[in-house]
């Protein structure tokens, strides 16, 4: 099966069972229609549909090498400029869909997957059938247009830097036995985003114990296997309405705990195990962070023109485009959009290849957006926050409007460029981005999206070349010893 379409995608996950778990109880029946999952399903879908959209088809996929079929794009591997500028239309039309909200779009952890495949060579230091997994799972994904979860990440136990595990039984997730059939694994990982509704399930090495040969490794399974289970988190659903909850009812991405109970991975779904080597060779060499980056970028850059455009449109609602504290305010969110673009403009503009034959972004420009943007965001949420003050804290619901109270509301709620169900709407939309538990999760899932802010600075501080600036300093400095 080539790209598919939002019928083909719900009707796949209503065939598997994945065991999922929410407020102490387990789903029954089609995820597609649980009240925590069906908004994000509905949309996934209607990006699929996008992708086979006779006008976007060709934006959107891309005849595939093996079968000549259309292929979604996000699992193309550059070659070329242009490769990564067709990338990066695709990308756009989706994160566009969805106004950047929805950080797991199938795209990310497509391109994931298409770069650690790339580089797969990496994994013959320890067993050829390795590299062979990587990439049959990466052509398989590509050929049937899987979608994919991950994990990175341990549980909170203890974040001190000399924590080292002392249960008897495994927390964090781990091998505890290797049989014929393949590695048995037990424990916990966190945050797997669209835990239960996506094909596979991807677990690569935890960045905090990668120096722990007991962590490093990294494997792919189906989402039903047996004794994985997924425990959500609190949903942030509270209705249907797109007035009521514009973004939440939409674009709602459940977050959960990933419970492996002595769970059979077969060797054939194994990319590596206890190398902790291969582990970094395969982040550090390969084109993994630029690519995945140059994806979270892009939605990025997506989500901040939206909240742009909310902003000058809350204005245009309240007339307080004269005041100079709203022109300072806006000004501020446009500084940090252009910059965003123009570090992305950059990076594509020094784009190189890699060991692999793969054309990758400038990763050090790109590096600079995403360690910015955890600053960013939360300052465009407050400055949302400012301009909508009081008049965020009390706002009018759609059914308000159907009742008795509507010559009230509609008397009452006006903007001074528009009626009250328009300036409920703005309003409701700028509530459900800024105060909602789906708006702060928001917040707070940006500021993290791509690791922990303070180390992201610290890879930046550590990887980008400045020798040649320190040289113009001592050069100056050695040419005022020769004048005098």
């Amino acid at each position: 099966m080539p790209a598919i379409n939002g019928n083909q995608y719900l009707a796949r996950m209503d065939q598997i069972k994945p065991e999922v778990w929410i407020k102490g109880e387990k789903i029954q029946g089609s995820l597609s229609m649980h009240p925590a999952y069906k908004g994000a399903m509905k949309t996934k879908a209607a990006l699929y549909d996008l992708q086979v959209h006779p006008e976007l088809i060709n934006k959107m996929t891309y005849k595939s090498p093996k079968t000549n079929e259309r292929v979604g794009l996000s699992f193309l591997q550059p070659k070329s400029k242009e490769d990564l500028e067709a990338r990066r239309d695709m990308i756009k039309i989706w994160a566009t869909k969805t106004a950047g909200m929805m950080g797991r779009t199938p795209d990310y952890l497509n391109t994931v997957l298409m770069t650690l495949s790339a580089s797969a060579s990496i994994l013959n230091d320890q067993d050829e059938e390795f590299s062979n997994n990587l990439i049959l799972l990466y052509e398989t994904a590509r050929e049937k247009d899987l979608s994919f979860t991950h994990s990175f990440i341990n549980p909170q136990v203890n974040r001190s830097s000399g924590y080292a595990e002392q249960s008897a039984q495994p927390i964090a997730l781990t091998i505890v036995k290797k049989t014929s059939e393949g590695l048995i694994v037990k424990g916990a990982r966190l945050l797997a985003t669209q835990g239960g509704m996506t094909d596979e399930v991807l677990v690569l090495p935890s960045g905090s114990h990668v120096k722990d040969e007991a962590y490093a490794f990294s494997f792919s399974i189906p989402s039903d296997t047996k004794g994985l289970k997924f425990i959500c988190r609190e949903s942030y659903y509270q209705g249907e309405s797109t007035i009521n909850y514009p973004l939440s009812s939409r674009f709602h991405e459940m977050d959960t705990i990933m419970i492996f109970d002595n769970v059979l991975v077969p060797w054939e779904r194994v990319f590596f195990y206890h190398r902790q080597d291969i582990a970094q060779k395969l982040f550090a060499r390969s084109s993994f962070t630029p690519l995945a980056l140059h994806q979270v970028i892009i939605r990025q850059i997506v989500k901040t023109e939206f909240i742009l455009g909310l902003a000058q449109k809350m204005v245009h609602t309240l007339n307080v485009s004269e005041y100079q504290h709203i022109k300072e305010k806006i000004s501020e969110m446009i500084m940090g959009l252009e910059t965003m673009k123009a570090l992305l403009d950059r990076a594509e503009l020094h784009a190189s290849e890699d060991s692999w034959g793969t054309v990758v972004p400038n990763a050090n420009s790109l590096y600079v957006a995403v360690t910015m943007f955890p600053k960013l965001y939360p300052r465009f949420i407050e400055i949302l926050q400012l301009i909508g003050a009081g008049g965020l804290v009390s706002i009018p619901n759609e059914e308000d409007f159907q009742s008795s109270l509507d010559a009230d509301i509609s008397q009452y709620f006006q903007g001074a460029a528009c009626d009250a169900v328009t300036k409920t709407k703005i309003f409701r939309l700028a509530w459900d981005l800024t105060m909602s538990a789906f708006g702060t999760r928001q917040t707070q899932y940006e500021r993290y999206f791509f690791g922990d802010p303070v180390r992201l600075a610290s890879n930046l501080y550590s990887g980008y070349p400045r020798d040649d600036y320190v040289k113009q300093v001592e050069d100056f400095l050695n040419n005022n010893k020769e004048a005098h």
